[in-house]
This record gives C-alpha cells, sequence and structure tokens, in this order.
C-alpha cells in the first residue's frame, strides 16, 4: 500500500518550504493568496491529510464545531436542520474542522452543554439554531466570549448589526411575499394563509409575507395559527373554506400545514384551490405541492464564512468582524409544481418544477 502524503511532500509540491504549508494549514491569512492558492493545490491534488491529534496539541485547538441535534418535533418539516447539518458537515470538512453534535432538551440545558463543551476545550465555535426571541443561548455565549454563528436571527434583539451576534437566516418575508404575489398573477383573489402561533419570528416573517402582498384585498381575517402539525392544517384549512367568503388559494407555512391543507381541499372536493408550501421537503415532491425553497447549502457555508472567514478554520476576531458584513440574509425560491389535489385511491405524475425568484423586500 502507497505510503500516506506528508507535509514535506506538499512543501516539495509547492515548491515551498514546510513551515509555509503549516502556515497555509493553521494560520492562512499570513500566508499571500497566491502562494496559498498554490499550497492548497498541492494540498488536493496529493490528498495530504494533517494528523488531527498532533495539529490540536501543536495549536491548542480542537478543530471542532459544536452544534445541538434537537429533539423531533411533529411535522415533516424538521429536515431542514438535517439538510444544514448535513451541509455544514461536509463544509467545515473542507477547512479541516469536524462537527461534534450534542444535545438538550431546553435552553437551559443547552447552555450546561455550552459551558461544559467550552471548559473542556472540545470546541472551538459553537452554529446555534433554532432561534427564538431574547435566546438565552445567544447570551450567555457572547457574555463568555465564545465565538458562535447562529442560523435564523437574534428575534427581539434591537441591534440585528451586533458584532458580538453573527448570523444567516433565509428571507421568509419574502419567499412567502413571492409566493402569495404567484398565486395572484395566476387568477387568486382571496389566498388564505395559515401559519404557526404568534410570536414566532420565523412564522411572524412568513406571515408578513403573505399580508404584504394581500394588503390591498381586504382578506386579512383569512388567515389562521395552528400548531406545526398535518391534523392542525387540515382542520384550519376545512374552517377557512367551509367560510362564507372562502378562500380561493391556501399559503401555509410549512409543508406539514400544506400537507393537510391539501387533504381538507380533496375532501371537499375543492381540486381547484391551490396550496402552497414551504421548506420543499420530499413529501412536496412526491405529492406534487408547490413549496418554497430555503438554501440551506448555501447557509452552511454563509455560516462558516461569517465564523472564519472566507478560507481557514481560526475564528475571527471581533475587528475582522467590525470591517465584514455580520450576517447573511439569503433568498428562497418558490418551486413550482404541477397541481394536483389527491383525492382518495389517486396518485401524481412526475411534478413540473420551475423556479420564482424573489425580489428584495420594500
Amino acid at each position: 500500500m502507497a505510503a500516506l502524503p506528508t507535509i514535506d511532500d506538499v512543501a516539495r509540491a509547492a515548491q515551498v518550504s514546510r513551515q509555509t504549508v503549516s502556515n497555509v494549514l493553521n494560520s492562512p491569512g499570513i500566508v499571500r493568496e497566491q502562494t496559498r492558492t498554490r499550497v492548497e493545490a498541492a494540498i488536493h491534488e496529493l490528498g495530504y491529510r494533517p494528523h488531527a491529534s498532533a495539529r490540536r496539541l501543536r495549536t491548542r485547538k480542537s478543530f471542532t464545531i459544536g452544534v445541538a441535534l434537537h429533539p423531533f418535533k411533529n411535522g415533516i418539516s424538521g429536515n431542514v436542520l438535517d439538510r444544514f447539518l448535513h451541509a455544514l458537515t461536509e463544509r467545515a470538512d473542507l477547512r479541516g474542522m469536524r462537527i461534534l453534535l450534542y444535545t438538550a432538551t431546553d435552553a437551559a440545558g443547552e447552555i450546561e452543554a455550552l459551558r461544559r463543551l467550552r471548559d473542556g476545550a472540545d470546541v472551538d465555535a459553537f452554529v446555534l439554531t433554532s432561534t427564538f426571541h431574547n435566546d438565552p443561548r445567544a447570551e450567555w455565549l457572547i457574555a463568555e466570549r465564545v465565538p458562535f454563528v447562529t442560523f435564523g436571527r437574534p428575534w427581539g434583539i434591537p441591534d440585528l448589526e451586533d458584532a458580538d451576534h453573527l448570523w444567516v437566516d433565509v428571507d421568509g418575508f419574502a419567499g412567502v411575499r413571492d409566493a402569495t404575489a404567484r398565486l395572484l398573477e395566476q387568477g387568486a383573489r382571496r389566498p388564505a394563509f395559515i401559519g404557526w402561533p404568534s410570536p414566532s419570528g420565523t412564522g411572524d416573517e412568513r406571515r408578513r409575507g403573505w399580508q404584504h402582498a394581500t394588503a390591498d384585498l381586504g382578506i386579512d381575517h383569512l388567515h389562521r395559527e395552528v400548531e406545526d402539525a398535518v391534523a392542525q392544517g387540515t382542520a384550519a384549512a376545512l374552517e377557512l373554506l367551509s367560510l362564507e367568503d372562502a378562500p380561493d388559494a391556501l399559503v401555509c407555512v410549512s409543508d406539514s400545514i400544506a400537507l393537510g391543507a391539501m387533504m381538507a381541499a380533496s375532501s371537499l372536493g375543492r381540486h381547484d384551490v391551490p396550496v402552497v408550501g414551504y421548506d420543499n421537503t420530499a413529501v412536496a415532491e412526491a405529492v406534487g405541492l408547490s413549496s418554497v425553497d430555503q438554501p440551506v447549502e448555501e447557509a452552511a457555508s454563509a455560516a462558516l464564512d461569517l465564523l472564519f472567514g472566507a478560507t481557514g478554520n481560526d475564528a475571527r476576531s471581533r475587528e475582522a468582524v467590525n470591517e465584514e458584513p455580520r450576517h447573511r440574509l439569503l433568498a428562497p425560491r418558490l418551486v413550482e409544481r404541477a397541481w394536483t389535489n389527491l383525492a382518495p385511491g389517486e396518485t401524481t405524475g412526475t411534478a413540473n418544477a420551475g423556479n420564482h425568484n424573489r425580489k428584495d423586500p420594500s
């Protein structure tokens, strides 16, 4: 079996010193871009992998990012975080880093996990998900000066540009606004909205998108708030479709609720009522449901860029953060599929997918 490539092999291939290769691996910011590019190309071509244990001892870094594995909840839309975690793991690996998963049942328990991992020097930084108003996890990390970024806005704080709180999020307002506008373009006049109970940072933003698109229609009463589950989506849609001025389209905060809405419309024989979901899950694709797709792969890359810069694995200093964007708000897209409202025993054919790109919020 061929010997594994060494740091000396990389140095010879890139025509640089051994120390330069070490700098590229551990402190890329001090190496000229042209030299760094040449060394990185040699590393990739040779398939060189630094010895992780020796590197951790030498640099006093773990090269590890902590991410919580949250309990599974009702609904079919939780796979967005699964996709994000998968993408984050892949992109961290390209930087020579790894992901450490930890569990917690609530915010207080997660803070204890953060403390334990910080005290044990097990991680260099954290990526928080499932953010909410006045999130105490972020407050603790800021107070302890631990590098972190959130997938989700810091709901409830006055300064979204705070250099201590880096974040990446998907523009749910624009996603739902444009999905609703698309229904109006196709002839809908009373598109209703089924969302989550308020306050919900993410859910409230998506509802605002529907309200913005329908502001001139006088139909603000055509919305309901339910928990994220198929049965609740069915119940809310049945109630709305039984109104005297029943909606002629249904926009939903998630694919779980949208699937329930589809079932409700089908049970009433309302095959003419289009339904739009959010998250573009595999279930949405399987049943031909139009849905707003979140760019979670792009979100994972943006989270690492905010933490460590475009390359490398050293957490950025506050000074560096002050000179760069401190958040990324990403554009979702509407995936349109051929409308099918399944009656019992029916199956779908191949869905016709298309894109409808968002405009920036006004």
